[in-house]
C-alpha cells in the first residue's frame, strides 16, 4: 500500500471516535455515548456488547426498546512475519471484515505476490509501527520467532490498549520471551495479556489450521465477555 494512502487512513481512523448513538423507540429520545464515558451509563452492559460487535441493533431492557446505532474504527489485524501462517491469515481475516497489515523487514518474504490486496511494509517495526499505531480496535500477533522482530512490536502492543495480543512459538520460547519483556520493564499482569501459545486449542497442524485457531481466538477476544479482573 502508498504510505501517503496509509496516512490518509490512518488519519480517518484517529478522526472516528467510537460512540453509540441511544434511541428510546417508545418516546424517541436520543443521547450519544462516547466510549470513554461508557462505565458510567446505566445500559453500559448492553452498550459495550454492541460496540464490541461493531454493529448496530436493536435491545430491549427492563421492558423498553432501544436503537443503538454504532460508530467505531474498523477493526485492525497488525501481523509481524510475511510467513506460511500469515498467508493462510490474511485471507480468512478478510472475510471477517478485519484489515489486516503485515510487518517483515525481510523483502524475500515480505512480497506482494505472496500478500495480493495486503498492507505490506517492508520494514523493521519500529518504523512501521510510527505509521500504523495501535488501538484498542486492532488484534497483533507476532509470527516470526525472531525476537529482533517480535518483540518490538511486542512491546508496542503492551504499552497500548490493543484487544488481542497474541505470540507463536513453544512453551519454552515463550519462556525466553518473558524474560526479554522482563528486562524491557513489564510485570507479570502485562505479560498475562500474551496469548501464548497462541490460538485455540483445536490441535492446529497446518498453517491454514493455525490461522483458524489465531482468528477464532481473536474473535473469542473481542465478541466475548469483558475479563473481570483477579
Amino acid at each position: 500500500m502508498d504510505i501517503s494512502l496509509l496516512s490518509v487512513l490512518n488519519a480517518e481512523r484517529a478522526a472516528r471516535r467510537a460512540t453509540v448513538l441511544v434511541t428510546e423507540l417508545g418516546s424517541g429520545e436520543q443521547r450519544l455515548v462516547k466510549e470513554v464515558d461508557l462505565a458510567g451509563d446505566p445500559l453500559v452492559e448492553a452498550l459495550d456488547k454492541q460496540l464490541r460487535s461493531g454493529k448496530s441493533g436493536t435491545v430491549e431492557i427492563e421492558g423498553k426498546a432501544y436503537f443503538l446505532t454504532v460508530q467505531a474504527p474498523p477493526l485492525r489485524l497488525v501481523v509481524t512475519g510475511a510467513v506460511h501462517i500469515s498467508q493462510a491469515l490474511a485471507p480468512m481475516a478478510k472475510l471477517l471484515d478485519l484489515d489486516i497489515a503485515v510487518i517483515d523487514p525481510r523483502t524475500a518474504f515480505a512480497t506482494q505476490e505472496r500478500f495480493p490486496e495486503v498492507t505490506l511494509l517492508a520494514e523493521w517495526p519500529e518504523e512501521a509501527l510510527q505509521r500504523l499505531p495501535f488501538d484498542r480496535y486492532t488484534a497483533f500477533v507476532a509470527l516470526t520467532h525472531d525476537p529482533k522482530i517480535d518483540d518490538p512490536a511486542l512491546i508496542a502492543a503492551l504499552r497500548s490498549s490493543c484487544f488481542y495480543i497474541g505470540a507463536l512459538g513453544s512453551r519454552k520460547t515463550h519462556g525466553k520471551r518473558l524474560e526479554r519483556l522482563a528486562a524491557a520493564g513489564f510485570g507479570e499482569a502485562d505479560v498475562k495479556r500474551i496469548h501464548a501459545p497462541i490460538g485455540l486449542d483445536i490441535g492446529a497442524v497446518s498453517p491454514a489450521e493455525i490461522a483458524l485457531a489465531i482468528l477464532g481466538e481473536i474473535v473469542q477476544a473481542l465478541r466475548g465477555p469483558r475479563r473481570k479482573p483477579a
